[in-house]
């Protein structure tokens, strides 16, 4: 049983940005079992998108643009992460080069990507061969729970994620009524889905959040209802 959360926008759709070249180094040593495969230097908040992510990124433009004028969203909000505010970029040239007009975007740095702490850039062979321990401990708890040293649990992006909801749907906030687009990461996606099924316990699994998905949330004046989650259904085959 839960609770639900109250939230007065009309519609929420929630994109994860395309594909980072993170994510590349990331697959590539996991499925090669190599922990020594060199990551990008600098931050995780400096990754930014692959070729393949930047392609996915006009994908999406293309599907914002293939919106009925009435259903297209009203405000934008990325968070501050390069991987993330490229793929808005994207979506919004491909909406200019189709005489498709598009809000700005805001941003909101409570929409970053999960604080990994110590692990940040660390795909997965890398973390089992360096911290062995904090690999045993993240399996002991789950992924839901894990809060590696420096870093963040999902449930602590979840907290975030929340407050940063409740300001959204807030009637003085702006984006009541509206239809709200959020860029963000495929934490900020399951901490959305989190916060809105409202009080209760974690879910019981993490569904996998794809590169340039869709999801979203339809509202009836006070709370939002998922219709869509990680969909890839406006990507071409192999994008």
């Amino acid at each position: 049983m839960s609770i639900a959360f109250p939230c007065g926008v009309a519609r929420l759709s929630v994109v994860r940005h395309g594909e980072s070249t993170a994510n590349v180094l990331f697959a590539d040593a996991e499925r090669r079992g190599d922990a020594h495969v060199r990551l990008p230097d600098g931050r995780d908040a400096d990754v930014g998108l692959s070729g393949r992510g930047v392609a996915q990124g006009r994908e999406l433009g293309r599907w914002l643009v293939g919106l009925p004028e009435e259903e297209r969203p009203e405000v934008v909000v990325c968070s501050p992460y390069v991987r993330a505010v490229a793929t808005w970029d994207e979506m919004a040239r491909v909406a200019r080069e189709s005489e498709v007009p598009c809000p700005p975007a805001l941003s909101d740095e409570r929409l970053r990507d999960r604080e990994a702490g110590v692990l940040e850039l660390l795909p997965p062979p890398a973390v089992r061969e360096r911290f062995p321990e904090e690999a045993e401990r993240r399996e002991r708890v789950g992924d839901w729970f894990h809060r590696p040293p420096g870093g963040e649990s999902l449930a602590d992006v979840t907290l975030r994620v929340r407050d940063f909801l409740r300001d959204l749907g807030d009637p003085r906030s702006g984006a009541a009524g509206r239809h709200v687009l959020l860029v963000a990461h495929d934490a900020v996606v399951l901490a959305v889905r989190q916060a809105l099924g409202g009080i209760g316990g974690p879910p019981p699994d993490l569904a996998p959040v794809p590169n340039a998905s869709l999801s979203r949330w339809d509202g009836d004046g006070t709370h939002l209802r998922l219709t869509s989650y990680g969909d890839t259904s406006h990507l071409p085959a192999g994008a």
